[in-house]
C-alpha cells in the first residue's frame, strides 16, 4: 500500500530512542524526509545511523538531526527554524515527550508539576503555535500527539501522566475542530504498556518500591493485557505513520490506543 509519504517532511520530537525512534524509522522507510531531535547529541548520532541503515522506498530522502530540549521555548523555536532552513516546509508533526516521574499525589513536588506541564503539554502548544500557521498557509498538515493509555484509564502511581496528558487530549481535540477546514488533521495515539526504556524504568521503580522480583512485576503488567505481552514500539509507530498518511484523510480528532486490549472500557 502506497501511503503517499514520499518527500513529505516529518518532524518527530524526542526521537533518538523508544517510540519516537520507531516512528522516525517507519517514516523514513516510507520515503519521508525525517527530522529527529533529542537533548543528547550522542543519542541522536546513534539514532541517525540506525535510521539510515534502513532501505527506504526512495533513495533521495534524508535524515536531519537537531539537538533540542523541549523544556525550553527558545530551543523549540530553533528546532522549527532549522527544519525550515533544511527542507522549507513541515508536513507532519509528531509530538512525543518523555514520561514524567512516577509516584502518588503526596510524593509529587511543585517543581515536578511545573516540569511535567512544560514538557508534556506546553511543548506541544509552543511548537503547534509555530507549525500550524505554516500548515494553514498551504492548507495541509498532520499533527499527531503520542500520550498514554492513562488518558483513558488513570494508572497507579502516575498522577503526573494521568493529569498533564489529559490536557494534551483537550488541546488536540480543539485543534482538530478549529483547523479541519484547512485540512490540518490532529489525532492522539495512546501507547499501552510497551517495552521501551520508560517501561523498564517503571518496572525497576516498582521492584524497588515493592521488593517484588522483576519477573513478578512484568507479570503484573502482562496479566492486564488480553494479548498477554508488552507492546513493541514499532506497533505504535505503524498507527502513527498511517494517521499521517494520505490513507487517513477522513480521520481527525480521534484518541486511539495501541494497547493489546489493556483498556477495558467501551470508549
Amino acid at each position: 500500500m502506497d501511503l503517499g509519504l514520499k518527500n513529505k517532511v516529518a518532524l518527530i520530537l524526542a526521537s533518538s530512542k523508544g517510540l519516537g525512534l520507531a516512528c522516525a524509522k517507519n517514516f523514513y522507510v516510507e520515503g519521508a524526509n525525517v527530522v529527529i531531535c533529542s537533548r543528547s547529541g550522542d543519542n541522536l548520532k546513534k539514532a541517525k545511523e540506525k535510521i539510515e541503515s534502513l532501505e527506504p522506498i526512495i533513495k533521495e530522502n534524508k535524515v536531519y538531526s537537531v539537538v533540542a530540549d523541549l523544556l525550553h521555548e527558545k530551543q523549540i523555536e530553533k528546532l522549527v527554524e532549522k527544519t525550515l532552513n533544511e527542507f522549507g516546509k513541515i508536513d507532519i508533526l509528531i509530538h512525543n515527550a518523555g514520561g514524567p516521574p512516577s509516584g502518588p499525589i503526596n510524593q509529587i513536588k511543585k517543581e515536578d508539576w511545573s516540569k511535567s506541564i512544560d514538557l508534556n503539554l506546553l511543548s506541544l502548544i509552543r511548537i503547534s503555535n509555530l507549525v500550524v500557521p505554516l500548515m494553514k498557509k498551504k492548507k495541509s498538515g498532520r499533527i499527531i500527539a503520542i500520550t498514554s493509555v492513562s488518558v483513558k484509564q488513570p494508572l497507579q502511581n502516575l498522577v503526573l501522566s494521568n493529569t498533564t496528558r489529559l490536557g494534551v487530549v483537550g488541546y488536540m481535540k480543539t485543534l482538530a475542530n478549529e483547523y479541519a477546514r484547512y485540512n490540518i488533521l490532529a489525532n492522539v495515539v495512546c501507547p499501552g504498556p510497551t517495552l521501551t526504556d520508560r517501561m523498564k524504568e517503571l518496572i525497576s521503580k516498582t521492584v524497588q518500591d515493592t521488593g517484588k522480583s522483576e519477573e513478578m512485576v512484568k507479570k503484573m503488567w502482562t496479566e492486564q493485557i488480553p494479548l498477554g505481552r508488552l507492546g513493541k514500539p514499532e506497533e505504535l509507530a505503524n498507527l502513527v505513520v498511517f494517521l499521517a498518511s494520505e490513507r487517513a484523510n477522513f480521520i481527525t480528532g480521534t484518541v486511539i490506543q495501541v494497547d493489546g486490549g489493556f483498556i477495558k472500557s467501551s470508549f
